[in-house]
């Protein structure tokens, strides 16, 4: 008897939580409205990668917003923020710094000494502007700070302060002097994120905004106790197996060598999503389900973030670049051809097996 009352009040004080960080999230977005007009999918999908712990990745045209939307963030959240503009002759150790001789005066018996000095890496929110402006060389020093939350300088291995959140931005128009990111690099983000143009009532509200007084900062939402806290809250949300398995089938199903694959995905793709896929369509679930108060994941929560989750762990071939077929119309037949089953279903099917 006491062992139930235990859980049942752990499971309340679970509940009281989720409707907290519900809240929570709510005024974050609230706040964020204050000064980015419209754009509510991405600051959901934003919002996603914060809670899970994922890094996002904003892809859209000039001036729609991406780099306002990230520095607004940093702003509602009292944590502390560095930007890097990267451009082609930006060094690695641009991005996370190296060690520095330094001499001092006063102590002149000790001569010279190596001291580090840490990049724009070593922030909390960290905005990697024009991502892909920069060399492969350069782009890869980002790598094991995004993979590890840790930098080396020198042979040291420097941890990054917790919660680090990287948000890269790339145009997809302009593309002289422009190096395309690695599929490994790409690999590192939880969510792509297509910024899309406004419609021209949100248009008519950025002229408002942007021709008038200056206006002014947004508040303090959420400091690094509360994110910290959002992000183990959503590791507790509950997938049930179900769901799991409908994840993996979407994933699988985008391996155009899998037996289960859709037509388009055999003709369209040469490489399909991996296990980091798989993984990703989880854990935006799981935040999509925080987000919204939910302690369990729903099969129209993977559903939803599979093109953010998916679109940029997806090879076209060549037959579907020369075809123009999107990744999201690939999503698209992926998620029309896999069933979401219940329980009962798949348990009859592995007996009939």
């Amino acid at each position: 008897m006491a062992a139930w009352r235990r859980e049942e009040s752990m499971s309340e004080q679970f509940e009281a939580g989720l409707k907290q960080a519900a809240a929570a999230v709510n005024m974050l977005k609230d706040a964020i409205g204050r000064v980015v007009v419209g754009q509510s999918d991405v600051v959901n999908q934003v919002m996603w990668g914060l809670a899970a712990g994922g890094h996002v990745l904003l892809e859209g045209a000039p001036g729609l917003g991406k780099t306002l939307l990230v520095r607004t963030l940093s702003q509602c959240l009292d944590l502390r923020f560095s930007r890097i503009q990267f451009t082609p002759d930006l060094m690695p150790s641009d991005v996370t710094g190296t060690n520095v001789l330094v001499m001092d005066p006063s102590q002149r018996a000790a001569g010279a000494m190596f001291s580090v000095q840490k990049g724009p890496i070593f922030g909390q929110i960290v905005l990697a502007d024009e991502i892909n402006r920069a060399t492969p060389k350069t782009q890869s020093a980002l790598l094991e700070a995004m993979a590890e939350h840790a930098v080396t300088i020198g042979g040291t291995r420097h941890a990054l302060e917790e919660p680090f959140f990287v948000l890269a931005t790339e145009n997809p128009i302009e593309m002289e002097g422009t190096y395309p990111l690695p599929e490994a690099q790409l690999d590192r983000f939880l969510l792509k994120v297509i910024v899309p143009n406004p419609s021209e009532n949100e248009l008519v509200e950025v002229l408002a905004r942007t021709t008038g007084h200056e206006q002014g900062a947004p508040p303090r939402v959420l400091g690094r106790d509360g994110v910290l806290r959002l992000r183990s809250m959503c590791r507790d949300v509950v997938v049930a197996e179900p769901v799991a398995r409908y994840a993996a089938r979407l994933v699988r199903a985008s391996d155009p060598t899998s037996p289960e694959a859709p037509d388009l995905v055999k003709r369209s793709l040469r490489y399909g999503a991996g296990v980091r896929g798989a993984q990703s369509l989880v854990l935006a679930a799981k935040a999509v389900a925080l987000c919204e108060g939910r302690a369990n994941v729903s099969f129209a929560d993977v559903a939803g973030v599979a093109k953010p989750a998916l679109r940029h762990r997806i090879i076209r071939s060549f037959e579907g670049e020369a075809d123009g077929v999107s990744t999201d119309t690939v999503i698209d037949a992926l998620l029309a051809s896999v069933e979401a089953r219940p329980a009962s279903v798949d348990a009859e099917r592995t007996r009939q097996a």
